[in-house]
């Protein structure tokens, strides 16, 4: 089988490592230069992968398309796809909800081939091995396993129903990431009595808790541009689902009070606590 030529949409700090290891068994992975930022450029030529200048010619020449950007953005992206008649493979990757997946899907069938995907885990560097989680039609679904191979991006097939690997990526997201917001609520409860240590103290008696590594309070903090929008994705999951959303939509909530720390690696556990306790 010939290999393929990849779109990746857009080149983050995820989708960029993810393209990355797709190069390995594609015969170019492309990347649109237009509204990018010189992060996403510097980005995307460490990791190798071949500009383009516009959409357009991504669209024309790719094989298989991979959505991976911010939640808020991947119906308006998925619709400028859309414009330009794309007749091959998207990969929707983004952390939305089943329901949003199904819409992008029935905006761009019949012409194009939609598979669900949701990647659990970091980006595919130093180490890390996250597993990409596909649904959708089995031929698609196997041309993928193919595509990721051999590198750091395991695949798992969860079935044929478009929805399914999004479900998984929201549940698993619903947990991880809330249980850190809750962390950082507690450290900050307690740091107000100052008993912060003790509380740090009770939680390593117990394992796997990240009551016991405050340090990712900070991380969380960096990350909540981004984890705000997905937990609102999994909080309409669950009201689809008649369940109770309030909690995922608070965590959401509190999450938003670190707007000013995107991405911020120097940001500490104190500037994390400060930044939190400011409305």
């Amino acid at each position: 089988m010939a290999q393929p030529t990849v779109g990746i949409l857009h080149p983050g700090s995820m989708g960029a490592a993810v393209a990355a290891c797709a190069a390995t068994n594609a015969a170019v992975v492309l990347w649109c230069e237009a509204g990018r930022s010189t992060a996403s450029a510097a980005r995307a030529a460490r990791f190798g992968l071949t500009p383009v200048a516009e959409l357009a010619e991504l669209l024309d020449r790719s094989d298989i398309v991979i959505s991976l950007c911010p939640p808020a953005a991947a119906e308006d992206l998925a619709r400028d796809v859309v414009t330009h008649r794309f007749a091959g493979m998207y990969v929707e990757a983004n952390a939305v909800n089943p329901e949003r997946v199904q819409r992008i899907a029935a905006l761009l069938e019949p012409a194009a081939t939609v598979v669900d995907g949701g990647v659990v885990g970091s980006p595919p560097v130093g180490g890390k091995a996250p597993t990409l989680y596909l649904s959708g039609p089995v031929g698609e679904t196997e041309r993928l396993e193919a595509l990721f191979a051999g590198t750091a991006v395991r695949t798992a097939v969860l079935g044929t129903k478009v929805g399914q690997a999004s479900a998984l990526k929201l549940s698993y997201a619903a947990f991880q990431k809330t249980s850190r917001v809750l962390v950082a609520l507690a450290v900050g409860m307690a740091r107000e009595h100052g008993v912060d240590q003790e509380l740090i103290e009770v939680a390593s008696r117990r394992t796997d808790s990240y009551l016991a590594e405050p340090e990712y309070v900070a991380k969380t903090a960096a990350r909540a541009w981004r984890w705000g929008p997905e937990l609102e994705e999994a909080a309409d999951t669950l009201a689809a689902a008649g369940l109770p959303p309030e909690m995922l939509r608070a965590a959401a909530s509190t999450l938003a009070r670190w707007h000013d720390a995107k991405d911020d690696s120097e940001l500490t556990l104190t500037d994390a606590l400060d930044q939190l306790a400011q409305p």
